[in-house]
């Protein structure tokens, strides 16, 4: 599929702006930058485009409110100056899509609310009951009571999980330069940018510089890392510069701006896209090699027979990692025992589990429904 055929064929959308565009080169937010994204925005909706914008800036209001203009640095600085400027990003964004009769809504969250899967699910099912009602959801990262442990570290990463809630069939992430570089276009006169990547990315093909704002936190590598938590729930992704005059309706109508990241994945299902990228394993466990083929090559479910020994301690139904017995985390999924009882049980046939126990949850540690083989593994 080209590009054409891909941009052709969106119907849900999720952008992701960056501080700096919203600043337009100035110490605060920039009305202008504001409103064209708007007009933008509400260009497609009325395409029948569902759109969810995730937003950066409430630190960056915040600041300008304080009147400060080094980089803040201590959480509580930061927590401060996104709580004074979040009222202000969001009226900002309710004045500049007003004219359009469209109405916005403000989502926080923390990466708490993406592992826990009743919260994960409830953050889902307001996206989509918004976008149902021809709201704006506009989504930013709870800057005022997430801490360090809980930050996703950088909008780009919160984009792409956004993206991996709602089905997006595009992730657009505009920044400050035009794409990705074979080296850094502000010192290599040689950089070229890289139009299309496709999924695995060869780490040494492109350059990834860090954020170059005063109160941006990610540059190129989070997006790249963005990327590809998004292309692997088969969601293709585009970085482009949020300057250039009608960005998002240029892009959609299939001109070749920006980098644009393809997928090889197929599509995964929602509670499989939560296990992959949403959670936060409790523990683990260390299978043989037996296991480690049935479940990556033959789709089977993990067996106690498989299991050689559990790393941590973790409840019935907690997110494990599945891990190999000679490496790394290569799956992970739902367990249906505690650690204590799958230390018990390892190594025996699933007929033995309710003679070992006294009682029996199920044939299978991890059930194949809810265990996801992780991108990359081999």
């Amino acid at each position: 599929m080209n590009r054409a055929e891909l941009c052709n064929e969106v119907r849900r959308l999720v952008v992701k702006v960056g501080t700096g565009v919203l600043s337009g080169g100035t110490p605060g937010l920039d009305a202008a930058a504001i409103q064209g994204l708007a007009k933008q925005i509400a260009t497609l909706m009325a395409k029948g485009v569902q759109t969810v914008l995730v937003s950066s800036g409430a630190m960056l209001a915040g600041i300008e409110r304080l009147e400060r203009e080094e980089r803040l640095r201590s959480i509580p600085l930061k927590q401060a100056a996104a709580a004074i400027g979040q009222s202000a990003l969001m009226a900002a964004y309710e004045e500049a899509f007003a004219p359009f009769g469209i109405k916005v809504a403000q989502i926080l969250l923390t990466r708490e609310d993406v592992h826990d899967r009743v919260r994960y699910l409830n953050a889902r099912n307001t996206l989509f009951t918004l976008l149902a009602l021809n709201v704006l959801p506009i989504v930013n990262e709870n800057d005022t009571v997430a801490v360090e442990e809980i930050k996703f570290g950088d909008n780009d990463i919160l984009s792409a999980l956004v993206a991996s809630f709602v089905n997006a069939d595009l992730l657009v992430m505009l920044t400050d330069q035009e794409g990705l570089y074979t080296a850094d276009p502000r010192t290599d006169p040689g950089a070229r940018l890289i139009p299309v990547l496709s999924s695995p990315f060869p780490s040494d093909a492109f350059w990834a510089g860090p954020s170059r704002t005063l109160v941006g936190i990610g540059g190129m590598a989070t997006k790249v890392e963005a990327a590809r938590l998004a292309t692997a729930s088969h969601i293709p992704t585009i970085v482009a510069n949020g300057f250039t005059p009608d960005i998002l309706l240029r892009l959609l109508s299939g001109e070749s701006l920006g980098t644009l990241f393809l997928s090889q994945a197929v599509r995964m299902g929602s509670r499989k896209r939560w296990l992959a990228f949403a959670t936060r394993p409790r523990g683990g466990v260390r299978v043989d090699a037996g296991a480690t083929r049935a479940l990556m090559h033959q789709g089977r479910s993990l067996l106690p027979s498989g299991i050689q020994g559990t790393v941590k301690l973790f409840q019935v139904g907690d997110v494990v990692s599945i891990l190999a017995a000679e490496g790394g985390e290569f799956a992970r999924g739902l367990v249906n025992y505690s650690a204590e009882e799958v230390e018990r049980i390892k190594g025996r046939k699933s007929s033995e589990i309710e003679q070992v126990l006294g009682y029996k949850h199920s044939d299978e540690v991890i059930h194949r429904d809810n265990l996801v083989i992780l991108e990359g593994a081999k």
